[in-house]
């Protein structure tokens, strides 16, 4: 699926299943407590803490609910991710050429 199908999808469905967008600002608090729900599960596979008992390793899912809600939040707004991604890429290309290769950091 590309980016514009999912916007497209996500539109549908919202129109269809989910009667209508909740608010922007609502929207952007979903998502705050989404990435929340994803940096738990990142926490624990990759950081020192462990599960809880009940608790999934649902990484996928929570990266899922984060794109989701920004989909929703760009059909709302009006913002094309494909071209707006295509931009980003643009500027970080331009911006980024040499510092990456040059950071003895990553080396």
């Amino acid at each position: 699926m590309t980016i514009e199908e999912a916007q497209e999808k996500v539109d549908h469905w919202i129109k269809t299943i989910g009667v209508k967008y909740f608010s922007e600002l609502t929207n952007m608090a979903i998502l705050t407590e989404e990435v929340g729900e994803l940096a738990r599960v990142i926490a624990r596979k990759y950081g020192e803490q462990s599960f809880k008992e009940g608790e999934k390793e649902n990484l996928a899912d929570e990266m899922a609910d984060v794109l989701w809600v920004l989909i929703c939040l760009a059909n709302q707004t009006g913002v094309d991710l494909t071209e707006a991604l295509q931009n980003n890429f643009d500027k970080k290309t331009k911006r980024d050429h040499k510092r990456h290769i040059n950071n003895k950091k990553l080396q």
